[in-house]
């Protein structure tokens, strides 16, 4: 990943802990460096916003589409193995309200790079370990009933896949 800025989601309890015990059992490195999220954008279908935006002008352009964007509740779609490697995901439907809040981060005028994917908003499960085809294959057939809400999002510069540093967090709605 090259350094940016992204807009994700964490995950909240019990999900959360849920899917950090995948983590733990198929990518532990994955599990040590980052909070379970959903990446809303920075990975696909929007490039990462550029590194020289200042942190006023996030604000300004995010928070009204914070407010103005309802809490949404969520299902998981199956596993996928994502660009080809052997990195697994956990995908949401690209459509409905999780699309509409992306595309409006898109439009917002904030400068980014060149998306490199298809939108797929994900929860990653493993993204470090080289991973044997009976490996793929049970992770491919996890499957996560509970609804995930997506309740705020924030706003993280990135250095490098592990080291971020979070800028800001805004509730949807007027959550919280």
């Amino acid at each position: 990943m090259k350094s940016g800025i992204i807009i994700l989601s964490e995950l909240r309890s019990p999900l959360r802990e849920r899917i950090l015990e995948i983590q733990r059992k198929w990518d532990p490195k994955l599990a040590r460096a980052a909070n379970p999220h959903l990446t809303i954008t920075g990975s696909s279908g929007m490039g990462p916003i550029a590194t020289d935006t200042t942190v006023e002008a996030l604000r300004a352009a995010l928070e009204p589409i914070a407010r103005a964007t309802p809490p949404m509740t969520l299902k998981f779609l199956k596993p996928m193995k994502f660009m080809q490697k052997d990195i697994v995901v956990l995908p949401l439907d690209p459509n409905g309200p999780i699309r509409a809040l992306h595309e409006k981060i898109k439009l917002s005028g904030l400068r980014g790079e060149q998306e490199r994917f298809t939108f797929t908003p994900h929860v990653t499960l493993s993204f470090f370990r080289e991973l044997t085809p009976a490996a793929i294959e049970q992770l491919l057939a996890v499957r996560i009933d509970d609804p995930v809400v997506i309740d705020h999002f924030s706003v993280h510069r990135t250095v490098s896949i592990t080291d971020s540093k979070q800028l800001l967090d805004f509730p949807l709605g007027g959550a919280r």
